[in-house]
């Protein structure tokens, strides 16, 4: 199981997510650009002492991610509003890839386009989203109860 943020806006979520993968020794992957630097101290803070503790592999752009993807054969799940089914009733498997886009915008259609599976978690009508480190957190909680014995 692996986390992809594409090009992730916030660093207090990214560092929050880096530290919830670190704690659930999950691969964490960063699709660049990101929306600040790899220092700011916002995302330092997020992601307290445990960023020592994550195997956190960087992507220097989406087509290198991709092109990284395609060679190691992991099935890529996109996690977004407009998604296709809801993630509780997706079978997910232990070689997948959770991918969570950018705050602010989401993935672009081409990234969208080559997701395997693109999912979305439940929320009420009248609002427009969770916040990232929490559907992270929802979706890793969910794909982890599925494929760990």
């Amino acid at each position: 199981m692996r986390i992809a943020l594409y090009q992730p806006d916030i660093p207090q979520n990214t560092g929050t997510i880096l530290r919830l993968c670190a704690c659930l020794d999950v691969e964490a992957h960063i699709i660049e650009p990101a929306g600040f630097p790899v220092s700011d101290r916002h995302f330092r803070r997020a992601g307290m002492d445990y960023l020592d503790q994550v195997r956190i592999v960087r992507h220097d752009s989406w087509s290198h991610f991709e092109q990284w993807r395609s060679h190691s054969g992991h099935r890529l799940v996109l996690f977004s509003t407009k998604g296709a089914s809801p993630y509780l009733d997706y079978a997910f498997t232990a070689n997948d890839i959770l991918m969570f886009g950018r705050e602010s915008a989401g993935v672009p259609d081409e990234v969208a386009a080559a997701a395997d599976a693109r999912v979305v978690i439940p929320i009420r009508k009248d609002l427009r989203s969770l916040n990232l480190a929490m559907s992270v957190a929802m979706a890793l909680g969910e794909a982890l109860r599925q494929t760990r014995s």
